[in-house]
């Protein structure tokens, strides 16, 4: 689904974009099975880090990058598993309450003080965790001809 999400992200900027290197990327986060969106609503924040709490969560996120004048795309998905510590309510309202996390999946921003609430982070890229996974978009850019470094 993440690859889906960020295929669709790249190729609406692809048709505005004739002569471009377009990159799309979006991240789907589940737990046990359960899928989870961006909370949207303090009760759903709630309620999703109360499920995290001392599990596993796993995030996936897809990055894409299109040439549009070739044609030619590359694409990963980069895993990444979440350990959760065990959480109080009190932790996670003191959480919401400071960073109002309601726009990302699974009510966690790694890249702020949601790092509080993580006990172990498993990915061959961790800036995946944050939404793009810069490594493989490095990789993916060489592959497309573009070398980041010049």
């Amino acid at each position: 689904m993440a690859l889906r999400l960020a295929e669709a992200k790249a190729r609406a900027v692809a048709l505005r974009s004739p002569d471009a290197l377009v990159i799309g990327s979006d991240q789907v986060a589940s737990c046990e099975g359960v899928r989870l969106d961006k909370p949207g609503t303090h009760d759903n924040a709630v309620r999703q880090l109360t499920a995290m709490s001392g599990k596993t969560a796993s995030f996936d996120t897809a990055v894409v990058v299109m040439d549009t004048k070739s044609g030619k795309q590359g694409a990963r998905v980069v895993p990444c598993r979440v350990t959760f510590r065990s959480l109080s309510r009190e932790q996670i309202e003191i959480y919401l309450r400071r960073e109002l996390p309601y726009d990302c999946a699974g009510s966690a921003k790694a890249d702020g003080l949601g790092i509080a609430l993580i006990a172990r982070i498993e990915t061959e890229d961790p800036t995946s965790l944050i939404g793009l996974p810069l490594i493989a978009l490095t990789e993916l850019l060489a592959d497309a001809g573009f070398s980041v470094l010049g």
